[in-house]
């Protein structure tokens, strides 16, 4: 498969994945978890949390308590005795106050406000049913998996989400200033290490580090994880040499959204990461990310 060419099964990963997105829509009056969606889907929690963030632009459950505050607004609009108490109860809030701040949050006024002037439509972007158009990326999937031991890595570290991840470029900056230092295995290879994902909410661990040796004490700031042996799928991200961040975002809707769930590689939870080394620049076109996602072994027939 060439750097432009979709699986044949792509379009029919989307259309179920399109009908679990529906299947979601139909069950807001339910009591919804994670567990029940990603089985739904077919997958594990932990895969489906990650395409579905990919895919989205948001987790699982931020997209159920979206939808049920749209149709929360839609109901305020059209039936003008409905208490706020019991619309908070009906979209799953546990409180008229818990509704109001989310309804805030998402709307921009309190549902009060709502009601008495805002429409609906216009602000069905905010948390909108249908998939994102799909935009074309440079990623393929190697033919081979990586066997890799245990290797321990360094850098700042910190805890990310949706709303926050735009800031992950500072922790490279961090990084970058601090380098080289004692300890440091190599020179070139930097990582960038996703962990600790939050199968419900989508937030994750994000560090930006350097393979270090065993007993290095790193500089002030940074921290020392380790990365277990693993197999891993490796997919790699070809740059054009324009901005860096939304080609990386729309590769990462591409693996996580189509290339894994199409692969028939079953994914395990554990860190992931980008492996950055001497050949990447990013702003020469043909730079190279390889992005490692762990995968079964025994399902890679290993």
């Amino acid at each position: 498969m060439d750097s432009t060419t979709t699986p044949p099964t792509t379009d029919r990963f989307c259309d179920r994945f399109s009908g679990v997105v529906a299947w979601i829509e139909q069950q807001l009056d339910q009591s919804l978890t994670l567990e029940q969606v990603a089985a739904r889907a077919g997958l594990s929690p932990y895969h489906f949390s990650r395409l579905f963030t990919a895919r989205m632009g948001r987790s699982v459950m931020a997209h159920v308590r979206g939808r049920r505050l749209v149709r929360g607004a839609r109901r305020l609009c059209h039936e003008p005795d409905l208490q706020l108490v019991d619309l908070a109860f009906d979209c799953g809030f546990e409180s008229q106050e818990a509704f109001t701040r989310a309804f805030k949050r998402v709307f921009g006024v309190s549902p009060g406000r709502f009601r008495d002037g805002f429409a609906v439509e216009p602000l069905e972007g905010q948390f909108p049913m249908t998939l994102p158009i799909a935009q074309d990326t440079s990623v393929i999937r190697l033919p081979e998996l990586a066997k890799m031991p245990a290797f321990r890595v360094a850098g700042p570290m910190c805890r990310f989400d949706q709303a926050t991840k735009a800031e992950i470029p500072q922790l490279w900056s961090a990084l970058i200033s601090r380098l080289p230092f004692e300890g440091q295995v190599g020179s070139w290879a930097t990582y960038g290490v996703v962990s600790d994902v939050d199968r419900e909410e989508g937030g994750f661990q994000y560090m930006a580090g350097v393979g270090v040796e065993r007993g290095c004490v790193p500089p002030p700031g940074f921290s020392t994880m380790e990365i277990p042996a693993a197999t891993y799928a490796v997919f790699r991200i070809t740059l054009n040499g324009t901005a860096l961040h939304p080609q990386v975002k729309q590769a990462m809707a591409m693996i996580w959204g189509e290339l894994l769930p199409t692969s028939g590689l079953k994914v395990v939870d554990g860190p992931d990461f980008e492996l950055y080394d001497g050949r990447f620049d990013p702003q020469t076109p043909g730079s190279v990310i390889d992005f490692h996602v762990p995968v079964e072994a025994d399902e890679a027939g290993l």
